[in-house]
């Protein structure tokens, strides 16, 4: 098991696109392994690579109530998006302390390349949906906070620097 540092807020790598994946590989397939553990110890329903400083496109979701039935994604992409919302309190390892109430797309169809590398499209609803387009933001360089109105993203980012996050 090997849990991987989340990379602090205001990093730039947070705030840059991360790199297509051209293959799934075994090192794809191992630092798969490494987000799924450290989602799990923090613990989260999704980890985007370039939360950990890995800036390439893959995500892990798992959004079970048992657990353990993580989807591993490389380039996920969201072809469609229901028009329902659902709000959910979201936060985010790399910006400890702090969450905020994000209205998205309460499913989604994505299409990702898999663990056996084949290209795969899957519906996500409720909290997966929720946690899937939570990971897509991170991999084109967006944080949830990004979805907040520029009163409340700037209420938000002062109580993390009071609660203790870098600015």
């Amino acid at each position: 098991m090997t849990v991987r540092r989340c990379i602090p807020w205001p990093d730039r790598r947070l705030r840059t696109a991360a790199a297509p994946v051209e293959a799934v590989s075994d090192e794809i397939r191992a630092l798969w392994d490494d987000m799924i553990d450290t989602m799990e110890a923090m613990p989260g329903v999704g980890l985007a690579a370039p939360q950990i400083g890995e800036m390439l496109r893959l995500a892990v979701v798992d959004a079970s109530d048992e657990r353990g039935q993580a989807v591993r994604m490389a380039n996920p992409e969201i072809l469609h998006a229901s028009v329902q919302l659902r709000p959910h309190e979201e936060a985010s390892p790399n910006l400890p302390g702090v969450s905020a109430r994000i209205e998205r797309p309460r499913a989604v169809t994505v299409r990702f390349l898999n663990a056996a590398g084949e290209v795969e499209e899957r519906d996500f609803v409720g909290l997966w949906a929720t946690s899937v387009q939570h990971q897509v933001d991170h991999l084109a360089g967006r944080m949830y906070f990004d979805r907040l109105s520029k009163v409340k993203r700037d209420m938000l980012l002062r109580r993390a620097r009071k609660a203790g996050a870098p600015s």
